[in-house]
């Protein structure tokens, strides 16, 4: 069946259907995001600054093309801080934030690598929506911007950068800060969308601060099995009764539901809302527990941990199910019932899935060592699930095909500069991620018990030593590129 040219406004609705119909198993590519939407850093709860300042440009629908309807403007959200800003005569920096898979919303208290390091940059703090989210809808409405394939065409990575640079000349420009440097930063997909943004724009920005960017999971570049190995080993280094309790745990489970009243075994142990309707239901929902808190697996709260001192202190005498249905209350919390359904689907769930099925095609796997069923991405069956749902197919080799990745370091030291590529090797994401440094200007910044983004949220005074020193290493070399950049500056003008 296929749905080429979807129009009707339930189309929301329809490709939650179809997405469904094909077990989550299929495509286990996890979430992008600085951090966790389960539990957001306290800062999501704090009002936002009067500090911030919102505003519209009017964006180029296609910036890659002549035809008439290319010309289409939508607005654009973008906001300013300019509390720290030391302002155009002493040409002060600029730090651009590039927003990624959500609206900004959340990310303006959360991201604290720009609020936290204004004063002493003197910056002006810029955060760029990225299209079709939040606010920055073309077409006029969201019905309208995901109608169909041919208005999700302009839903990329390549036209989103573009955007960012359009409003960075179009800020400048407007606050004559023509000599003010720009460093663009992101998380997580944004952070990916940072590093491309300073090698396809590097007349816009001096540098880029790339946290937790897998530039490096596409076209088998890294092992399908690289997240999936690294989630397995954060368990496992916490609790190896744990990691063999969680790997043991899916053939159990599998084997209690193919009773004829085995969801009711399942549903009861996990003290469910509602009775499962299938065992998929429970799978699903617990690889992505455990996926997410190997990802965000972030002092104060550590949910491996948590997860993990719950299956290991279950009562005496509980059997497998009984201490992975620990595990899952230790995390949850104590509630009176567990929902264990899928949650309802955000403009984040709905945009992602284009993206997936468009450029961000992530080969992600499993194999037999890790705590995870096994299973292999087929190539084949995600295009064939890609044109169900849209009509087109993906394109898995254009990412490397536009960016690079293939063989970066004999290539992107060759042209590439000033990018720091940060990571956490306990995030799984860093098994594509850039790891070793590639020349004096393109570098590797990580820690052994960082995880996803860690180092662009917001800072506290309990964060640990290690955190605290990737940080101002980051700020160091950062602050090294605008003293060559005002060198350089002071020396044209003389």
């Amino acid at each position: 069946m296929s749905f080429p040219m979807l129009s009707s406004p339930w189309l929301p609705f329809i490709l939650l259907i179809l997405s469904t119909s094909v077990t989550a198993t299929q495509y286990r590519i996890p979430r992008l995001s600085p951090f966790s939407r389960t539990f957001l850093p306290n800062a999501k709860a704090s009002p936002v600054s009067d500090d911030f300042k919102t505003f519209y440009y009017n964006q180029t629908l296609d910036h890659f093309n002549y035809k008439p309807e290319s010309y289409t403007r939508f607005p654009h959200r973008y906001i300013i801080n300019f509390k720290y800003w030391g302002g155009t005569n002493s040409s002060a920096p600029i730090l651009a934030y590039l927003g990624a898979e959500g609206p900004l919303e959340g990310d303006l208290n959360a991201i604290g690598f720009m609020t936290d390091n204004a004063l002493q940059f003197g910056a002006l703090l810029v955060y760029i929506e990225h299209r079709y989210y939040g606010k920055s809808i073309p077409f006029g409405s969201r019905q309208e911007a995901l109608k169909n394939a041919s208005t999700l065409g302009y839903f990329n990575s390549a036209q989103a950068i573009a955007d960012y640079a359009a409003v960075l000349i179009h800020l400048k420009k407007k606050l004559h800060a023509k000599d003010c440097p720009v460093i663009v930063l992101g998380g997580s997909y944004g952070g990916m969308l940072a590093a491309w943004f300073r090698l396809k724009y590097p007349h816009v920005a001096l540098g880029a601060l790339a946290s937790s960017a897998p530039i490096l999971y596409f076209d088998d570049i890294t092992p399908h099995n690289g997240y999936y190995s690294i989630a397995t080993k954060d368990f496992r280094e916490v609790s190896e009764s744990c990691y063999e309790t969680i790997r043991d745990s899916w053939s159990e489970m599998e084997a209690i539901a193919s009773k004829d009243n085995g969801l009711s075994i399942l549903s009861k142990e996990f003290k469910t809302c509602s009775p499962l309707n299938s065992y998929s239901q429970l799978e699903d929902y617990l690889w992505s527990m455990y996926a997410g808190a190997a990802q965000y697996n972030q002092p104060p709260r550590y949910p491996v941990t948590r997860i993990c001192d719950g299956i290991d202190g279950a009562s005496s005498g509980s059997g497998t199910l009984g201490k992975i249905a620990a595990g899952v209350f230790a995390y949850e919390g104590k509630l009176s019932c567990y929902n264990l359904e899928p949650k309802n689907e955000t403009e984040t769930d709905v945009g992602w899935r284009w993206q997936k099925c468009s450029e961000m095609v992530m080969p992600i796997g499993t194999d037999n060592d890790t705590m995870f069923p096994t299973y292999t991405f087929d190539l084949r069956s995600f295009i064939n699930h890609c044109n169900q749902l849209y009509g087109v197919s993906p394109r898995p080799h254009w990412v490397t095909t536009y960016y690079g990745g293939n063989d970066i370091k004999l290539h992107l030291q060759r042209f590439g500069s000033n990018i720091i590529f940060s990571n956490g090797l306990k995030d799984p994401y860093s098994s594509g991620g850039v790891l070793q440094s590639l020349s004096d200007s393109l570098l590797a910044v990580h820690t052994a018990n960082g995880s996803h983004c860690l180092d662009i949220l917001r800072a506290n005074e309990t964060d640990p030593q290690w955190l605290v020193k990737q940080r101002e290493t980051e700020v160091s070399i950062i602050k090294e590129w605008m003293r060559k950049y005002y060198a350089d500056l002071k020396e044209s003008k003389q």
